[in-house]
């Protein structure tokens, strides 16, 4: 599989590029973004010869004629980069969020069905061992039918690592929020958008697909930014109350030492429980038959399972269904909730979802 890079806003970019560069049946055919600077480690790293790191994206298609591209843009962005490319019939991987709004989400799959080809969007979690161990466990009926999700997701800041989880200074982090887009409502910015989506499009995983009927949510409004870095939000479905968290300005990075609260996810059922925390080693379980909390080892997570790049190719390769979070369906889902949530903050009140 030819897979190209293209728009680099998200430093996502050089995780999802790093994938395709391991993958034994790909190959990173080129690289593109309007600012040569921000693909230059990406080009050392990969080992992209200086022909195939391009300034045009149409130059970059044209010549490289990739079978997919990963698409890392603006989340405001993301409905114009999908409509910019998909006449080229290419497969697309977008990294999360699916977008700044419902409406863009839905532009950005008739773009693609218009080709006949495939859309995904990655949410990173879905790769963590403790979260596909807890969907897993719910799967086999271990804890009943689920009837409520908490989540709490996020991070010290969006500026505060680059690709690959590499740590960037308190200087540095100060300097880029004036003008990075993170900070800047116009492009989609703040914690709602950015963290939002994995719990709504998760949650919903867990949930089998079911939907709220109407959504709560605050956000925080500090003086001299204008988006969010801390949201709550309470989702009412027909079974019970769910409640998603996000945060820039955790203690801790959790994939460094997990925080407290911890990030993750916690599932109660009508016969047990699941608190599955980013990275953990383990997962924690009650049951009827075992009703205190016990640990379990997380599942060794194998092909074609491990990463989103891997996942797709494997999907195209053998005709099989995209499932769970990167599918339409749930991300969609995931998506109306992130928008109810959105009008619910800016009006300060209870939303019906929004279909």
């Amino acid at each position: 599989m030819k897979i190209a890079g293209i728009n680099f806003d998200h430093f996502h970019m050089g995780d999802l590029l790093r994938y395709a560069f391991d993958h034994p049946t790909a190959e990173i055919v080129g690289i593109s973004d309007e600012q040569p600077e921000r693909m230059q480690s990406a080009a050392t790293l990969f080992r992209i010869p200086p022909n195939r790191v391009y300034t045009d994206y149409r130059q970059c298609l044209q010549e490289t004629k990739p079978d997919i591209v990963i698409l890392c843009p603006a989340t405001a962005k993301h409905a114009e980069w999908v409509e910019k490319v998909a006449p080229y019939n290419v497969h697309i991987l977008v990294e999360k969020p699916f977008a700044a709004t419902l409406a863009e989400s839905d532009r950005m799959i008739a773009a693609v069905q218009a080709t006949g080809k495939t859309l995904v969007i990655n949410w990173p979690l879905v790769w963590v061992p403790s979260h596909r161990t807890a969907k897993r466990l719910i799967d086999e009926g271990i804890i009943g039918r689920v009837i409520e999700v908490k989540h709490y997701g996020g991070n010290r800041g969006p500026l505060y690592h680059l690709a690959d989880k590499v740590e960037v200074t308190e200087a540095e982090v100060q300097a880029k929020k004036t003008h990075s887009w993170f900070y800047k409502k116009s492009q989609g910015g703040g914690s709602l958008l950015d963290y939002m989506g994995y719990g709504s499009t998760l949650g919903t995983w867990y949930l089998n697909g079911r939907v709220p009927i109407e959504v709560t949510t605050v956000v925080n409004e500090t003086p001299g930014i204008e988006v969010d870095e801390h949201s709550i939000t309470i989702a009412r479905y027909d079974v019970g109350l769910s409640k998603i968290e996000t945060r820039w300005g955790t203690f801790t990075d959790p994939w460094v030492t997990q925080t407290q609260p911890k990030c993750g996810f916690e599932m109660i059922g009508t016969d047990g429980t699941i608190s599955s925390y980013d990275y953990g080693k383990t997962i924690s379980l009650q049951t009827r038959a075992r009703p205190e909390a016990h640990e379990i080892p997380v599942d060794e997570l194998r092909s074609p399972n491990q990463n989103p790049v891997q996942y797709l190719i494997h999907c195209l390769e053998t005709d099989e269904r995209i499932t769970g979070p990167l599918s339409l369906e749930i991300s969609r889902i995931g998506q109306q909730i992130v928008d109810t949530a959105v009008v619910s903050a800016r009006e300060k009140r209870t939303i019906p979802l929004i279909p």
